[in-house]
């Protein structure tokens, strides 16, 4: 008996207990272990959250914890490819295959790289079980790259962050493949290079580091940051394009070149009606005096990335409240609030344990720094 049998996928489907409990019972079917099925059941239920797409599909085969919480999700992935198309179409590190998948879509040919054996058979069958075609090469980014006299219209890349020991690797040539020793043969064998690097990625360093950067696109998912994509285009000799994006929202995708980092002029201000606090992608870019500008609001200090007007400013790229000061002796024991600190000397958890406050409610509590020193805001968001 096998994964694929029917008996066998209705179990993973219908399977509602802890798979602890599972892994603990005696083998359910001949032929399988319960940590085989363990694996498929829990990466259902990680696709019903994260990939949904695959659920409309019978017979999808997943792979290992740790490979699905290194893919995309569905709507990241779905993200990247907009406006994509061509003849050719190459992913250098295909993984569980989902970025490939959305990518791929509106070329006519399609070639998936893959070290891993067993997950590249998984993404075989399941492209197979989707309807879709390509060409899969069990093999390394470095010796596909050697051995191939193909041109592509667009070359992908997801390289690997992680070393042997599970450790967290952020600089360009530190991760696998390295993408900088790759730079000349990428930029001869593409007209368009995507990488998708790790959100904690300095873009100043990305900015200096890597050539003919066309855009950055800076990716977040209901205002936590996924990823950092690039693009390089050999033949393009313009402006870096920022783009910073907070998926799932209805807040405004903010587009801006390279020079907007280094907005020089900004008026700052203590606190007035209203406050906005960008999304942490836009506060990934770093375009702190250009949100400013951009919005025609205040500044609260040099190093507090909090804005203000007296009149309300929307849309914005960010949450928006309506505040007032507030005498943190008027605040009762036990009292909830949600709480932001930012440019204040405690902690948010210090701030809990010292004034006696419990988080929760849809009231905020901001303790901050403004051009006339620190100041607590009571705030109400607008919606």
């Amino acid at each position: 008996m096998n994964l694929l049998d029917e008996n066998v996928q209705r179990f993973i489907r219908e399977y509602e207990g802890t798979t602890t409990t599972l892994l603990l019972k005696k083998p359910v079917f001949n032929g399988i272990s319960n940590k085989e099925l363990t694996q498929q059941i829990e990466g259902r239920r990680t696709a019903a959250k994260k990939l949904p797409f695959l659920l409309t599909a019978e017979g999808i085969l997943f792979p290992p914890t740790l490979n699905l919480e290194q893919t995309s999700s569905e709507t990241t992935a779905q993200y990247k490819a907009q406006g994509l198309h061509g003849e050719c179409f190459l992913d250098l590190t295909c993984g569980f295959g989902i970025d490939a998948f959305f990518l791929s879509e509106k070329f006519k040919e399609v070639t998936l790289v893959e070290q891993n054996k067993e997950l590249l058979s998984k993404v075989k069958h399941n492209w197979q079980v989707l309807g879709r075609k390509a060409t899969f090469i069990n093999g390394s980014a470095e010796a596909f790259l050697k051995a191939t006299t193909a041109h592509y219209n667009l070359i992908y890349l997801d390289p690997a962050r992680r070393d042997a020991l599970k450790q967290k690797k952020f600089l360009l040539e530190d991760l696998s493949p390295n993408i900088l020793e790759l730079q000349s043969v990428l930029l001869q064998k593409a007209d368009k290079v995507l990488t998708k690097l790790s959100p904690m990625i300095d873009i100043s360093y990305l900015l200096h580091t890597l050539p003919k950067i066309t855009h950055i696109h800076l990716v977040a998912l209901r205002n936590e940051v996924k990823e950092v994509l690039v693009v390089q285009e050999p033949k393009k000799e313009t402006q870096v394009q920022i783009h910073c994006v907070n998926l799932e929202t209805e807040e405004p995708i903010l587009q801006f070149t390279e020079a907007a980092l280094h907005t020089p002029q900004v008026v700052y201000s203590a606190p007035k009606k209203y406050l906005y606090i960008p999304n942490n992608a836009l506060l990934k870019s770093g375009a702190f005096n250009y949100i400013a500008q951009y919005f025609e609001v205040e500044k609260l200090d040099v190093n507090t990335h909090l804005y203000t007007s007296e009149l309300l400013k929307k849309p914005f790229a960010g949450r928006v409240l309506q505040v007032t000061p507030i005498n943190l002796k008027e605040l009762k024991k036990g009292s909830k609030y949600c709480i932001l600190s930012k440019n204040y000397p405690l902690s948010v958890a210090e701030i809990k344990k010292k004034y006696h406050i419990v988080e929760g409610s849809n009231k905020y509590l901001i303790f901050t720094r403004s051009v006339e020193g620190l100041v607590v805001l009571l705030g109400k968001v607008i919606e």
